[in-house]
């Protein structure tokens, strides 16, 4: 069990296209607390495998940027992603972490860094956590490891943080376990942040949240659970104790679709996610969306994205002028 109150020398393995928001909210929190404590705490450093600055998913790079071998005794490491992580994570990377979780460097992730420990095998009997759009394929892709939708979870000597500003609710934990609740009360009000937020707390209000009807969002997380086995509609509005006609007219009247519309749009979002963001074959992806064939699956793809699934796998790469911060 890592001592969190002894976690002061921080390095941040950037990979390219990280997310710069979450790494600034997480070294802003450590800068906050060595001012509001009056004596330096943390220190930290931004590195990468070789040394040399890697460009976030903006366009923009931290200096000064150190090998991991010349950043000197780190008792914690956060691996920090964003978009294409798939592609930053390498041999070379994953070496990187088994050896210092041998030397008993405490890890963490930023955003979609928990890719890198998942593929790294680091994460195996932990509960961790990822950003909300890239838990659907994570889950996919490891099954064994146990990823949930909180903002944060620290499980022994893992650190797993979502992205946008959820690091500095991660930062937050640490320096009150490290200077006392005071202290991080201090800087959480230096930040103009509403409320120190939990762990716990989802990463995003319920997304039915946004229907005035209480039924479009029960029926929205019946078909959120059931979209690798979809149900009938008939069978929904059982769920919900209402007739089929009823659930015709609420979801017409706040969505502009019917349930079956709504049901495969959200089937057809997750199959669109888990081509960009994983290398699981495109039959496989399908299956997991419930589609009962390839040709039934590309069809509706195609109908819905205007092209067929293995297309979108091919344009799922952005050129450097059309990066946006979809990591926020």
């Amino acid at each position: 069990m890592v001592d969190l109150a002894r976690l002061d020398r921080i390095g941040f393995l950037t990979l390219p296209d990280y997310s710069q928001i979450a790494v600034a909210s997480a070294i802003e929190a450590c800068r906050m607390a060595n001012y509001v404590a009056g004596h330096e705490s943390y220190t930290w450093k931004a590195v990468s495998l070789d040394g040399n600055p890697v460009a976030a998913s903006n366009g923009f790079s931290l200096a000064p940027t150190m090998s991991l071998e010349a950043a000197g005794q780190l008792n914690c490491l956060f691996v920090c992603g964003g978009v294409r992580v798939r592609e930053a994570v390498d041999r070379r990377v994953t070496d990187a972490l088994r050896r210092l979780a041998r030397q008993g460097v405490a890890l963490g992730s930023l955003c979609t860094g928990t890719f890198a420990l998942a593929e790294a095998g680091l994460l195996d009997n932990y509960r961790c956590a990822v950003h909300w759009e890239n838990l659907d394929a994570v889950r996919e892709e490891f099954p064994e490891i146990d990823i949930c939708d909180d903002l944060f979870v620290i499980d022994r000597d893992r650190l797993t943080c979502t992205g946008g500003v959820a690091p500095l609710d991660l930062m937050l934990a640490l320096i009150e376990q490290r200077l006392g609740r005071g202290v991080a009360s201090k800087v959480s009000k230096q930040f103009i942040q509403e409320r120190i937020r939990a762990a716990s707390e989802r990463q995003r209000p319920n997304p039915w949240g946004e229907y005035p009807d209480k039924i479009i969002g029960l029926a929205h997380q019946l078909m959120q659970t059931t979209i690798e086995v979809p149900v009938t509609i008939p069978y929904i509005a059982r769920a919900m104790g209402i007739s089929r006609r009823q659930l015709e007219r609420v979801f017409k009247r706040h969505t502009g679709k019917s349930p079956a519309e709504y049901y495969l749009d959200l089937r057809l979002t997750k199959a669109r996610e888990l081509l960009r963001l994983t290398n699981m074959p495109i039959t496989d992806i399908g299956i997991a969306c419930g589609f009962q064939s390839s040709a039934h699956f590309s069809t509706a793809f195609k109908s819905q994205y205007g092209r067929p699934p293995r297309a979108e796998r091919g344009a799922s790469v952005l050129a450097p002028h059309e990066r946006v911060e979809m990591h926020l």
